[in-house]
């Protein structure tokens, strides 16, 4: 939203602003004009001066991940935090990407590929590949939703594999934007408020797409081994490195428990978190900046074989000073995860067990007994922690400015 302001010498002036849409964003126009009287008289110097400043409360969060890595899941974990199921906007094109909710928008990066699926095919790239995307439209259109500005959106259809007529998206509180490129290009980079990385290893993404595309779509194994060999270069040279740019990067990993194990049922998850972001304090196990390795009692936590340990301490990653917390394993019962809950602190809920709760909430989700869950949900929390500090010091800022 622009706040504009005008300091006038003749009384009477108004102000009428009309919004425009052009280029896929909203462009203001301001005209002045008189109410019944003139503005000045033969001789009568009548001077003005308009200033305006652009503010908004969309928070704005970045979310990379390879494709099948779990990103769905997340979001549906973040908007319950918020409140609210995301939802296909309502009378839109029934194959849009995007999803909102009560409090968020959920934007699909897909729907900045610059090349359908001919196009594609034809230039000899993939999806992963820069050269597909427009990443000039998803910086303007970002940034003009952070302006609190209503943008066109194009919609890729990944049924048709073409691109479809684009949609209107208005500034949510909280915009994510999600896919493979969020933090590729420094421009859209520089507009998050928070980052996050989903990081499948190699085995553990080729466990779940077997899994997947052999069960569900039918494909064969030496297909599916042809279809990761064919995205590998183009997804460690673009959407791996980014990473290292993450506010928090979520990790999943073979089991240690079960030496040589590579099925992808019992997973270590590691949250990695940097330290100095604003409005953001790491998780931390027992004692916060210490060495920690805990396994929980017996008693206290159900788990069959090969049991559940958990890990804290700093660490450094991508030169960055990081707080990494890991759990290796898998509950067997949600309500006991409280007594895990009870030893974390700097969780951001809002009551004692609220983590637990909401993992109860969904435990249907995919990784709600493990701690891919764990720490969607953490994260989500923290998220919800992030927008309300940055609203109240917005709100106490407003209220300097009007003292001053």
């Amino acid at each position: 939203m622009a706040i504009c302001a005008m300091i006038c010498t003749t009384p009477s002036l108004s102000i009428s602003s009309p919004t425009q849409t052009y280029l896929g964003f909203h462009q203001r126009r301001v005209f002045f004009y008189t109410t019944g009287r003139r503005i000045s008289r033969v001789g009568e110097k009548t001077s003005f001066k308009v200033s305006c400043s652009a503010e908004s409360n969309t928070l704005v969060i970045g979310l990379a991940a390879d494709s099948g890595c779990g990103k769905s899941t997340f979001m549906r974990r973040l908007t319950s935090v918020f409140g609210g199921a995301a939802e296909p906007p309502r009378g839109g094109n029934p194959d849009s990407n995007t999803l909102i909710s009560d409090t968020t928008t959920v934007i699909c990066l897909d729907d900045y590929h610059s090349l359908d699926r001919n196009g594609r095919k034809e230039k000899g790239v993939t999806a992963l590949d820069p050269r597909a995307n427009n990443f000039d439209l998803m910086y303007e259109q970002v940034k003009a939703i952070k302006e609190g500005q209503a943008v066109e959106k194009p919609i890729y259809n990944h049924v048709t594999g073409l691109l479809d007529p684009p949609e209107l998206i208005k500034p949510p509180k909280i915009l994510v934007i999600e896919g493979l490129h969020p933090m590729f290009d420094p421009r859209v980079r520089e507009l998050l408020d928070f980052s996050i990385y989903l990081d499948i290893s190699n085995e553990v993404k080729f466990a779940w797409k077997i899994q997947r595309d052999m069960a569900e779509r039918g494909h064969s194994l030496e297909s599916i081994k042809a279809s990761i060999e064919a995205r590998k270069p183009d997804f460690e040279a673009y959407i791996d490195p980014q990473k290292g740019y993450a506010d928090a990067v979520i990790e999943v990993l073979p089991t240690q428990l079960i030496p040589g194990d590579n099925e992808g049922k019992i997973l270590r998850v590691r949250l990695i978190m940097k330290e100095g972001v604003k409005y953001f304090s790491p998780v931390y196990l027992f004692d916060e900046g210490s060495t920690i390795s805990w396994i929980p009692c017996g008693r206290k936590l159900t788990c069959s074989y090969p049991g559940i340990n958990f890990s804290y301490g700093p660490n450094t990653y991508y030169s960055n000073e990081v707080s990494v917390l890991e759990m290796d394993g898998q509950f067997d019962r949600l309500d006991e995860l409280i007594y895990v809950e009870s030893h974390l602190s700097n969780l951001s809920t809002k009551f004692y067990g609220e983590v637990t709760q909401q993992l109860l909430k969904h435990a249907d989700f995919p990784g709600s007994n493990n701690g891919t869950g764990l720490f969607q949900t953490i994260v989500g929390l923290k998220i919800r922690d992030l927008y309300e500090q940055v609203i109240a010091e917005k709100a106490a800022a407003r209220v300097e400015a009007a003292k001053a």
